[in-house]
């Protein structure tokens, strides 16, 4: 699985715990789950909407000249997952050809001197056909951003609840 990992490092947090009162007990689950719920609508919309790597680089345009990273099937659109847990949160793509979209490839004929396909209706020969990296995992600035926001608003609920409840 090719994928975004993030880690929430909460040890520095003990020595001020006393001082915010109700924030040592937060929902680290629901936290987690919402940063990876954000990071995989994120990644949806850079295959979606922003064709284009965390970085804003515009992906390649592809052969057949149809949405570059989704085609018939929406294989690697409907593969992004997250999974959450301990201190920790993933997303990514559980797709098998995932990583030749994120990375790149050059597909060479396994059996045959040559490979041969359909591109846009019409037959090609090729002895190998290079794919470029078209990265849809990672983080933009933005994306970022959006993350620190969402844990900034979470904790800033947190702390609210606990002065009501006091």
């Amino acid at each position: 699985m090719s994928g975004v990992g993030i880690s929430i490092d909460t040890s520095d947090l003990a020595a001020i715990i006393p001082l915010v009162d109700g924030l040592g007990d937060f929902d680290r689950a629901r936290l987690l789950s919402d940063i990876g719920a954000l990071g995989e609508s994120q990644t949806r919309r850079r295959i979606e909407e922003e064709k284009a790597g965390p970085d804003g680089a515009a992906w390649p345009e592809n052969a057949e000249g149809t949405p570059i990273l989704v085609r018939t099937g929406q294989h690697l659109l409907q593969s992004i997952v997250w999974i959450a847990g301990g201190d920790s949160v993933e997303w990514g793509a559980t797709w098998e050809y995932a990583h030749v979209h994120q990375f790149g490839a050059t597909i060479k004929p396994q059996q045959a001197s040559h490979l041969a396909f359909m591109v846009g209706g019409r037959h090609v020969v090729a002895k190998q056909v290079t794919i470029p990296a078209r990265e849809f995992l990672g983080l933009s600035g933005d994306n970022a951003a959006d993350i620190v926001e969402l844990v900034t608003n979470f904790f800033g609920r947190q702390i609210g609840r606990a002065r009501r409840a006091s």
